[in-house]
Protein backbone atom coordinates (compact mmCIF):
# COMPACT_ATOMS: atom_id res chain seq x y z
CA UNK A 1 0.00 0.00 0.00
CA UNK A 2 2.81 2.43 0.84
CA UNK A 3 4.24 1.87 -2.63
CA UNK A 4 1.08 3.26 -4.18
CA UNK A 5 0.80 6.20 -1.83
CA UNK A 6 4.47 7.17 -2.10
CA UNK A 7 5.19 10.33 -4.05
CA UNK A 8 6.80 8.47 -6.93
CA UNK A 9 7.43 10.11 -10.30
CA UNK A 10 4.55 8.13 -11.79
CA UNK A 11 2.17 9.20 -9.02
CA UNK A 12 3.27 12.79 -9.52
CA UNK A 13 2.53 12.59 -13.24
CA UNK A 14 -0.86 11.00 -12.63
CA UNK A 15 -1.89 13.52 -9.98
CA UNK A 16 -0.47 16.49 -11.90
CA UNK A 17 -2.88 15.61 -14.72
CA UNK A 18 -5.74 14.14 -12.68
CA UNK A 19 -6.23 16.86 -10.07
CA UNK A 20 -6.69 19.74 -12.55
CA UNK A 21 -8.94 17.48 -14.61
CA UNK A 22 -10.97 16.63 -11.50
CA UNK A 23 -11.40 20.34 -10.81
CA UNK A 24 -12.34 20.90 -14.46
CA UNK A 25 -14.87 18.10 -14.47
CA UNK A 26 -16.41 18.94 -11.10
CA UNK A 27 -17.18 22.40 -12.45
CA UNK A 28 -19.49 20.80 -15.03
CA UNK A 29 -21.89 18.95 -12.68
CA UNK A 30 -21.68 21.82 -10.18
CA UNK A 31 -23.05 24.07 -12.89
CA UNK A 32 -25.81 21.54 -13.57
CA UNK A 33 -26.56 21.44 -9.87
CA UNK A 34 -26.69 25.24 -9.71
CA UNK A 35 -29.11 25.28 -12.66
CA UNK A 36 -31.24 22.61 -11.00
CA UNK A 37 -31.01 24.47 -7.71
CA UNK A 38 -32.10 27.75 -9.27
CA UNK A 39 -35.04 26.04 -10.97
CA UNK A 40 -35.79 24.01 -7.85
CA UNK A 41 -36.39 27.17 -5.84
CA UNK A 42 -38.92 28.68 -8.25
CA UNK A 43 -41.75 26.78 -6.59
CA UNK A 44 -42.62 24.12 -9.19
CA UNK A 45 -41.17 20.78 -10.35
CA UNK A 46 -42.03 21.89 -13.91
CA UNK A 47 -38.93 24.09 -14.07
CA UNK A 48 -36.68 21.23 -12.94
CA UNK A 49 -38.24 18.99 -15.57
CA UNK A 50 -37.82 21.60 -18.32
CA UNK A 51 -34.10 22.02 -17.61
CA UNK A 52 -33.72 18.22 -17.41
CA UNK A 53 -35.37 17.74 -20.82
CA UNK A 54 -33.49 20.63 -22.42
CA UNK A 55 -30.19 19.45 -20.99
CA UNK A 56 -30.86 15.91 -22.20
CA UNK A 57 -31.37 17.20 -25.75
CA UNK A 58 -28.08 19.08 -25.70
CA UNK A 59 -26.30 16.18 -24.03
CA UNK A 60 -27.41 14.08 -26.97
CA UNK A 61 -26.32 16.73 -29.47
CA UNK A 62 -23.00 17.73 -27.94
CA UNK A 63 -21.95 14.36 -26.53
CA UNK A 64 -22.45 12.96 -30.03
CA UNK A 65 -19.40 15.01 -30.90
CA UNK A 66 -17.45 13.82 -27.90
CA UNK A 67 -14.89 12.36 -30.30
CA UNK A 68 -13.72 15.92 -30.90
CA UNK A 69 -12.25 15.81 -27.41
CA UNK A 70 -11.57 12.10 -27.00
CA UNK A 71 -10.02 11.43 -30.38
CA UNK A 72 -8.05 14.67 -30.27
CA UNK A 73 -6.65 13.74 -26.87
CA UNK A 74 -5.54 10.25 -27.92
CA UNK A 75 -3.94 11.24 -31.21
CA UNK A 76 -2.25 14.29 -29.70
CA UNK A 77 -0.86 12.29 -26.76
CA UNK A 78 0.58 9.65 -29.09
CA UNK A 79 2.15 12.33 -31.29
CA UNK A 80 3.56 13.94 -28.15
CA UNK A 81 5.03 10.59 -27.08
CA UNK A 82 6.75 10.34 -30.47
CA UNK A 83 7.91 13.98 -30.15
CA UNK A 84 6.04 14.81 -33.36
CA UNK A 85 4.79 18.36 -32.69
CA UNK A 86 3.74 18.90 -36.29
CA UNK A 87 1.31 15.99 -36.12
CA UNK A 88 -0.04 17.23 -32.80
CA UNK A 89 -0.85 20.57 -34.45
CA UNK A 90 -2.46 18.86 -37.44
CA UNK A 91 -4.69 17.01 -34.96
CA UNK A 92 -5.81 20.31 -33.44
CA UNK A 93 -6.50 21.81 -36.88
CA UNK A 94 -8.58 18.80 -37.87
CA UNK A 95 -10.61 18.88 -34.66
CA UNK A 96 -11.27 22.63 -34.83
CA UNK A 97 -12.28 22.36 -38.49
CA UNK A 98 -14.76 19.59 -37.71
CA UNK A 99 -16.03 21.29 -34.55
CA UNK A 100 -16.76 24.65 -36.14
CA UNK A 101 -18.36 23.06 -39.22
CA UNK A 102 -20.56 20.82 -37.08
CA UNK A 103 -21.59 23.75 -34.87
CA UNK A 104 -22.78 25.77 -37.85
CA UNK A 105 -24.64 22.76 -39.22
CA UNK A 106 -26.49 22.29 -35.91
CA UNK A 107 -27.68 25.89 -36.00
CA UNK A 108 -28.96 25.44 -39.57
CA UNK A 109 -30.76 22.22 -38.61
CA UNK A 110 -32.31 23.49 -35.38
CA UNK A 111 -35.93 23.06 -36.51
CA UNK A 112 -35.58 19.40 -37.61
CA UNK A 113 -33.64 18.71 -34.39
CA UNK A 114 -36.48 20.26 -32.38
CA UNK A 115 -39.06 18.10 -34.12
CA UNK A 116 -37.05 14.91 -33.61
CA UNK A 117 -36.09 15.63 -30.02
CA UNK A 118 -39.59 16.37 -28.78
CA UNK A 119 -40.97 13.42 -30.73
CA UNK A 120 -38.75 11.16 -28.65
CA UNK A 121 -38.97 12.85 -25.25
CA UNK A 122 -42.46 13.37 -23.90
CA UNK A 123 -43.15 15.50 -20.86
CA UNK A 124 -46.12 17.54 -19.76
CA UNK A 125 -47.22 20.44 -21.97
CA UNK A 126 -45.74 22.98 -19.55
CA UNK A 127 -42.39 21.15 -19.45
CA UNK A 128 -42.18 20.93 -23.25
CA UNK A 129 -43.01 24.62 -23.71
CA UNK A 130 -40.27 25.73 -21.33
CA UNK A 131 -37.79 23.20 -22.72
CA UNK A 132 -38.36 24.54 -26.26
CA UNK A 133 -37.65 28.07 -25.10
CA UNK A 134 -34.38 26.78 -23.65
CA UNK A 135 -33.50 24.87 -26.83
CA UNK A 136 -33.91 27.71 -29.34
CA UNK A 137 -31.54 29.93 -27.37
CA UNK A 138 -28.85 27.46 -26.33
CA UNK A 139 -28.44 26.03 -29.86
CA UNK A 140 -26.39 29.14 -30.73
CA UNK A 141 -23.70 27.95 -28.32
CA UNK A 142 -22.95 24.99 -30.61
CA UNK A 143 -19.88 26.34 -32.50
CA UNK A 144 -17.90 27.48 -29.43
CA UNK A 145 -18.92 24.42 -27.42
CA UNK A 146 -17.64 21.97 -30.04
CA UNK A 147 -14.46 23.97 -30.63
CA UNK A 148 -13.84 23.93 -26.88
CA UNK A 149 -14.04 20.13 -27.04
CA UNK A 150 -11.21 20.20 -29.58
CA UNK A 151 -9.06 22.56 -27.53
CA UNK A 152 -9.64 20.59 -24.32
CA UNK A 153 -8.63 17.30 -25.92
CA UNK A 154 -5.56 18.88 -27.47
CA UNK A 155 -4.36 20.45 -24.22
CA UNK A 156 -4.82 17.15 -22.36
CA UNK A 157 -2.92 15.28 -25.09
CA UNK A 158 -0.10 17.82 -24.71
CA UNK A 159 0.03 16.81 -21.00
CA UNK A 160 -1.37 20.18 -19.94
CA UNK A 161 -4.44 19.92 -17.74
CA UNK A 162 -4.15 23.35 -16.14
CA UNK A 163 -5.34 25.37 -19.12
CA UNK A 164 -8.58 23.35 -19.57
CA UNK A 165 -9.12 23.69 -15.81
CA UNK A 166 -8.71 27.47 -15.94
CA UNK A 167 -10.98 27.78 -18.97
CA UNK A 168 -13.64 25.51 -17.46
CA UNK A 169 -13.71 27.30 -14.12
CA UNK A 170 -13.90 30.68 -15.85
CA UNK A 171 -16.73 29.53 -18.13
CA UNK A 172 -18.73 28.09 -15.26
CA UNK A 173 -18.29 31.11 -13.01
CA UNK A 174 -19.49 33.33 -15.84
CA UNK A 175 -22.37 30.96 -16.53
CA UNK A 176 -23.53 31.09 -12.92
CA UNK A 177 -23.23 34.89 -12.76
CA UNK A 178 -25.14 35.30 -16.02
CA UNK A 179 -27.82 32.85 -14.81
CA UNK A 180 -28.32 34.71 -11.54
CA UNK A 181 -28.56 38.00 -13.40
CA UNK A 182 -30.97 36.80 -16.09
CA UNK A 183 -33.22 34.86 -13.68
CA UNK A 184 -33.47 37.15 -10.68
CA UNK A 185 -32.88 40.57 -12.22
CA UNK A 186 -34.55 40.08 -15.60
CA UNK A 187 -37.02 37.32 -14.66
CA UNK A 188 -36.07 35.14 -17.65
CA UNK A 189 -36.18 31.73 -15.84
CA UNK A 190 -35.40 28.90 -18.32
CA UNK A 191 -34.54 31.43 -21.04
CA UNK A 192 -32.00 32.95 -18.67
CA UNK A 193 -30.29 29.60 -18.07
CA UNK A 194 -29.96 29.07 -21.83
CA UNK A 195 -28.72 32.58 -22.62
CA UNK A 196 -26.14 32.38 -19.83
CA UNK A 197 -24.78 29.21 -21.41
CA UNK A 198 -24.42 30.90 -24.81
CA UNK A 199 -22.54 33.90 -23.45
CA UNK A 200 -20.20 31.81 -21.30
CA UNK A 201 -19.31 29.39 -24.13
CA UNK A 202 -18.20 32.22 -26.42
CA UNK A 203 -16.12 33.61 -23.57
CA UNK A 204 -14.60 30.14 -23.15
CA UNK A 205 -13.43 29.80 -26.75
CA UNK A 206 -11.87 33.25 -26.49
CA UNK A 207 -9.91 32.18 -23.40
CA UNK A 208 -8.81 28.86 -24.92
CA UNK A 209 -7.50 30.65 -28.01
CA UNK A 210 -5.75 33.29 -25.90
CA UNK A 211 -3.94 30.62 -23.86
CA UNK A 212 -2.84 28.89 -27.04
CA UNK A 213 -1.36 32.12 -28.40
CA UNK A 214 0.42 32.77 -25.10
CA UNK A 215 1.96 29.32 -24.53
CA UNK A 216 2.00 27.53 -27.91
CA UNK A 217 2.36 30.34 -30.42
CA UNK A 218 5.55 28.83 -31.87
CA UNK A 219 3.58 25.83 -33.11
CA UNK A 220 1.75 28.05 -35.58
CA UNK A 221 4.71 27.54 -37.89
CA UNK A 222 3.02 24.23 -38.79
CA UNK A 223 0.44 25.37 -41.32
CA UNK A 224 -2.80 23.45 -41.99
CA UNK A 225 -2.63 24.06 -45.76
CA UNK A 226 -2.99 20.78 -47.73
CA UNK A 227 -2.87 18.82 -44.46
CA UNK A 228 -6.57 18.15 -43.79
CA UNK A 229 -6.92 15.55 -46.53
CA UNK A 230 -3.87 13.46 -45.67
CA UNK A 231 -3.79 9.80 -44.65
CA UNK A 232 -3.60 10.79 -40.98
CA UNK A 233 -6.73 12.89 -41.36
CA UNK A 234 -8.68 9.92 -42.69
CA UNK A 235 -7.29 7.80 -39.87
CA UNK A 236 -8.53 10.47 -37.47
CA UNK A 237 -11.99 10.21 -39.00
CA UNK A 238 -11.96 6.42 -39.00
CA UNK A 239 -11.08 6.09 -35.33
CA UNK A 240 -13.52 8.80 -34.34
CA UNK A 241 -16.28 7.12 -36.31
CA UNK A 242 -16.10 4.28 -33.80
CA UNK A 243 -16.02 6.73 -30.89
CA UNK A 244 -19.00 8.51 -32.42
CA UNK A 245 -21.02 5.27 -32.57
CA UNK A 246 -19.94 4.43 -29.02
CA UNK A 247 -21.01 7.88 -27.84
CA UNK A 248 -24.37 7.66 -29.61
CA UNK A 249 -25.07 4.41 -27.76
CA UNK A 250 -24.18 6.04 -24.45
CA UNK A 251 -26.38 9.03 -25.18
CA UNK A 252 -29.19 6.73 -26.27
CA UNK A 253 -29.11 5.03 -22.88
CA UNK A 254 -29.09 8.36 -21.02
CA UNK A 255 -31.86 9.79 -23.17
CA UNK A 256 -33.92 6.61 -22.85
CA UNK A 257 -33.52 6.90 -19.08
CA UNK A 258 -34.80 10.49 -19.11
CA UNK A 259 -37.61 9.71 -21.57
CA UNK A 260 -38.91 6.87 -19.40
CA UNK A 261 -38.59 9.10 -16.35
CA UNK A 262 -40.64 11.79 -18.09
CA UNK A 263 -43.32 9.30 -19.13
CA UNK A 264 -43.70 8.33 -15.46
CA UNK A 265 -44.76 11.87 -14.54
CA UNK A 266 -43.20 15.16 -13.51
CA UNK A 267 -42.46 13.88 -9.98
CA UNK A 268 -40.37 10.87 -11.11
CA UNK A 269 -38.70 13.01 -13.77
CA UNK A 270 -37.67 15.53 -11.10
CA UNK A 271 -36.46 12.78 -8.74
CA UNK A 272 -34.39 10.95 -11.35
CA UNK A 273 -32.99 14.22 -12.70
CA UNK A 274 -31.76 15.23 -9.25
CA UNK A 275 -30.33 11.78 -8.51
CA UNK A 276 -28.57 11.80 -11.87
CA UNK A 277 -26.86 15.05 -10.93
CA UNK A 278 -25.09 13.09 -8.17
CA UNK A 279 -24.31 10.33 -10.67
CA UNK A 280 -22.79 12.96 -12.94
CA UNK A 281 -20.86 14.44 -10.03
CA UNK A 282 -19.11 11.14 -9.39
CA UNK A 283 -18.61 10.39 -13.08
CA UNK A 284 -16.94 13.72 -13.77
CA UNK A 285 -14.78 13.27 -10.68
CA UNK A 286 -13.51 9.83 -11.73
CA UNK A 287 -13.22 11.08 -15.30
CA UNK A 288 -10.48 13.40 -14.06
CA UNK A 289 -8.34 10.29 -13.68
CA UNK A 290 -9.67 8.91 -16.96
CA UNK A 291 -8.43 12.05 -18.70
CA UNK A 292 -5.06 11.55 -17.05
CA UNK A 293 -5.18 8.03 -18.52
CA UNK A 294 -5.80 9.46 -21.98
CA UNK A 295 -2.69 11.63 -21.74
CA UNK A 296 -0.34 9.09 -20.14
CA UNK A 297 -1.51 5.97 -21.95
CA UNK A 298 -1.33 7.84 -25.27
CA UNK A 299 2.14 9.14 -24.41
CA UNK A 300 3.54 5.70 -23.50
CA UNK A 301 1.69 4.02 -26.37
CA UNK A 302 3.16 6.53 -28.82
CA UNK A 303 6.63 6.07 -27.32
CA UNK A 304 6.30 2.26 -27.43
CA UNK A 305 6.96 1.96 -23.67
CA UNK A 306 4.86 -1.07 -22.70
CA UNK A 307 6.39 -1.33 -19.21
CA UNK A 308 5.25 2.16 -18.21
CA UNK A 309 1.92 1.57 -19.95
CA UNK A 310 1.12 -1.37 -17.68
CA UNK A 311 2.34 0.49 -14.59
CA UNK A 312 0.18 3.53 -15.19
CA UNK A 313 -2.94 1.40 -15.83
CA UNK A 314 -2.47 -0.46 -12.54
CA UNK A 315 -1.89 2.76 -10.63
CA UNK A 316 -4.95 4.41 -12.13
CA UNK A 317 -7.17 1.55 -11.01
CA UNK A 318 -5.82 1.81 -7.50
CA UNK A 319 -6.78 5.48 -7.34
CA UNK A 320 -10.13 4.68 -8.94
CA UNK A 321 -10.97 2.15 -6.25
CA UNK A 322 -10.11 4.59 -3.47
CA UNK A 323 -12.27 7.32 -5.00
CA UNK A 324 -15.23 4.99 -5.56
CA UNK A 325 -15.12 3.80 -1.92
CA UNK A 326 -15.13 7.39 -0.66
CA UNK A 327 -18.14 8.29 -2.81
CA UNK A 328 -19.98 5.13 -1.81
CA UNK A 329 -19.66 6.11 1.85
CA UNK A 330 -20.75 9.70 1.21
CA UNK A 331 -23.74 8.79 -0.92
CA UNK A 332 -24.85 6.02 1.42
CA UNK A 333 -24.73 8.18 4.55
CA UNK A 334 -25.56 11.68 3.30
CA UNK A 335 -27.48 11.27 0.05
CA UNK A 336 -30.70 12.84 1.37
CA UNK A 337 -28.84 15.83 2.79
CA UNK A 338 -27.09 16.48 -0.53
CA UNK A 339 -30.40 16.33 -2.39
CA UNK A 340 -31.85 18.89 0.01
CA UNK A 341 -29.20 21.32 -1.21
CA UNK A 342 -30.59 21.03 -4.73
CA UNK A 343 -34.26 21.57 -3.96
CA UNK A 344 -36.48 22.63 -1.08
CA UNK A 345 -39.49 20.91 -2.63
CA UNK A 346 -40.58 18.52 0.12
CA UNK A 347 -42.66 16.39 -2.24
CA UNK A 348 -39.68 15.76 -4.53
CA UNK A 349 -37.41 15.00 -1.54
CA UNK A 350 -39.95 12.55 -0.14
CA UNK A 351 -40.43 10.83 -3.50
CA UNK A 352 -36.64 10.47 -3.85
CA UNK A 353 -36.27 8.55 -0.58
CA UNK A 354 -36.92 5.01 -1.91
CA UNK A 355 -34.31 5.45 -4.68
CA UNK A 356 -31.40 6.83 -2.66
CA UNK A 357 -29.77 3.44 -2.13
CA UNK A 358 -28.91 3.30 -5.85
CA UNK A 359 -26.50 6.18 -5.28
CA UNK A 360 -24.46 4.02 -2.94
CA UNK A 361 -24.04 1.44 -5.69
CA UNK A 362 -23.15 3.89 -8.47
CA UNK A 363 -19.42 4.44 -7.65
CA UNK A 364 -18.43 0.80 -7.13
CA UNK A 365 -20.30 -0.47 -10.18
CA UNK A 366 -19.31 2.26 -12.62
CA UNK A 367 -15.74 3.39 -11.88
CA UNK A 368 -13.97 0.72 -13.96
CA UNK A 369 -15.94 1.62 -17.10
CA UNK A 370 -14.97 5.28 -16.76
CA UNK A 371 -11.28 4.50 -16.25
CA UNK A 372 -11.17 2.03 -19.14
CA UNK A 373 -12.73 4.68 -21.39
CA UNK A 374 -9.75 6.94 -20.74
CA UNK A 375 -7.28 4.12 -21.27
CA UNK A 376 -8.87 3.05 -24.55
CA UNK A 377 -8.99 6.65 -25.78
CA UNK A 378 -5.29 7.09 -25.09
CA UNK A 379 -4.55 3.88 -26.97
CA UNK A 380 -6.98 4.92 -29.77
CA UNK A 381 -8.49 1.41 -29.42
CA UNK A 382 -11.83 2.62 -30.74
CA UNK A 383 -13.22 -0.61 -32.16
CA UNK A 384 -13.29 -2.44 -28.83
CA UNK A 385 -14.88 0.61 -27.18
CA UNK A 386 -17.60 0.63 -29.81
CA UNK A 387 -18.34 -3.09 -29.61
CA UNK A 388 -18.50 -3.22 -25.81
CA UNK A 389 -20.89 -0.26 -25.77
CA UNK A 390 -23.20 -1.82 -28.36
CA UNK A 391 -23.42 -5.05 -26.37
CA UNK A 392 -24.02 -3.27 -23.06
CA UNK A 393 -26.67 -0.92 -24.47
CA UNK A 394 -28.72 -3.23 -26.68
CA UNK A 395 -28.13 -6.70 -25.27
CA UNK A 396 -28.14 -5.78 -21.57
CA UNK A 397 -29.72 -2.38 -20.81
CA UNK A 398 -32.81 -2.58 -23.02
CA UNK A 399 -33.66 -6.23 -22.22
CA UNK A 400 -33.20 -5.53 -18.50
CA UNK A 401 -35.55 -2.54 -18.65
CA UNK A 402 -38.30 -4.40 -20.47
CA UNK A 403 -37.88 -7.40 -18.17
CA UNK A 404 -38.05 -5.49 -14.90
CA UNK A 405 -40.20 -2.43 -15.63
CA UNK A 406 -43.48 -4.15 -14.85
CA UNK A 407 -42.14 -5.66 -11.63
CA UNK A 408 -39.94 -2.90 -10.23
CA UNK A 409 -41.14 0.29 -11.93
CA UNK A 410 -38.60 3.09 -11.54
CA UNK A 411 -36.32 0.72 -9.61
CA UNK A 412 -36.21 -1.38 -12.77
CA UNK A 413 -34.93 1.63 -14.70
CA UNK A 414 -32.10 2.13 -12.21
CA UNK A 415 -31.30 -1.59 -12.20
CA UNK A 416 -31.01 -1.57 -15.99
CA UNK A 417 -28.63 1.41 -15.78
CA UNK A 418 -26.39 -0.33 -13.23
CA UNK A 419 -26.30 -3.52 -15.31
CA UNK A 420 -25.37 -1.45 -18.34
CA UNK A 421 -22.43 0.24 -16.60
CA UNK A 422 -21.25 -2.98 -14.95
CA UNK A 423 -21.28 -4.83 -18.28
CA UNK A 424 -19.19 -2.12 -19.88
CA UNK A 425 -16.54 -2.45 -17.19
CA UNK A 426 -16.40 -6.23 -17.53
CA UNK A 427 -16.19 -6.21 -21.34
CA UNK A 428 -13.55 -3.48 -21.48
CA UNK A 429 -11.46 -5.43 -18.97
CA UNK A 430 -11.86 -8.56 -21.09
CA UNK A 431 -10.81 -6.83 -24.33
CA UNK A 432 -7.94 -4.83 -22.81
CA UNK A 433 -5.10 -7.31 -23.31
CA UNK A 434 -5.57 -7.41 -27.06
CA UNK A 435 -6.88 -3.87 -27.63
CA UNK A 436 -4.63 -1.85 -25.34
CA UNK A 437 -1.55 -3.82 -24.32
CA UNK A 438 -0.54 -5.22 -27.71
Amino acid sequence: MSVYFSVSPLNKRILALAIPNVVTNIAIPLLGMVDMGLMGHLGSAVYIGAIAVGTTIFNFIFWSFGFLRMGTSGFTAQAYGRRNLEESMMTLYRALFLGFSAGLMLILLQMPIDWLAFSLIHGSKEVETLARQYFYIRIYAAPPTLCLYAFTGWYIGMQNARIPMTVSISVNILNILFSLCFIFLLGMKTRGIALANVFSQYAGIFLATAFFLIYYRKLLKYKPILKLGTRNFWKFLSVNKDIFIRTLCLIFVGSFFTAKSASSGDAILAVNSLLFQLFYFFSYFIDGFAYAAEALVGKYKGAGNSFQLVRVIRRLFFWGMIISLVFTIIYSLAGHWVLSLLTNNLIVLTDAGPYLFWLGLVPLITFSAFLWDGIYVGATASRAMRNSMIVAAFLVFLPAWYLFKGILGNHGLWLAMMLFMGTRGVLLTWFSKRAVLQ
